[in-house]
């Protein structure tokens, strides 16, 4: 049987195993979602998205799904 995937999905992949692979950079970014939070704002508010989307260099939706998956596996605090 063969799988097909989606064209995104292996960039995905990628972009997940770059702060899996490296827990400093998952630190950074739960610190930037905590320093949003003090000031009142959601991380998962579009602004905090497009913080990310440029300093990654990606799109929004990947951004989110970053910021989602670095949230959930690293820093459950931030709202």
């Amino acid at each position: 049987m063969v799988f097909a995937t989606a064209p995104g999905a292996k960039a995905q992949s990628k972009l997940l195993e770059s702060v899996k692979s490296n827990p400093e950079e998952a630190r950074k970014l739960c610190n930037h979602f905590k320093a949003l939070n003090s000031q009142g704002i959601s991380a998962s508010s579009k602004q905090a998205i497009s913080d990310v989307a440029k300093k990654r260099d990606l799109n929004t939706l990947d951004a989110e799904i970053l910021s989602t998956y670095v949230i959930g596996l690293n820093c459950p605090n931030v709202r």
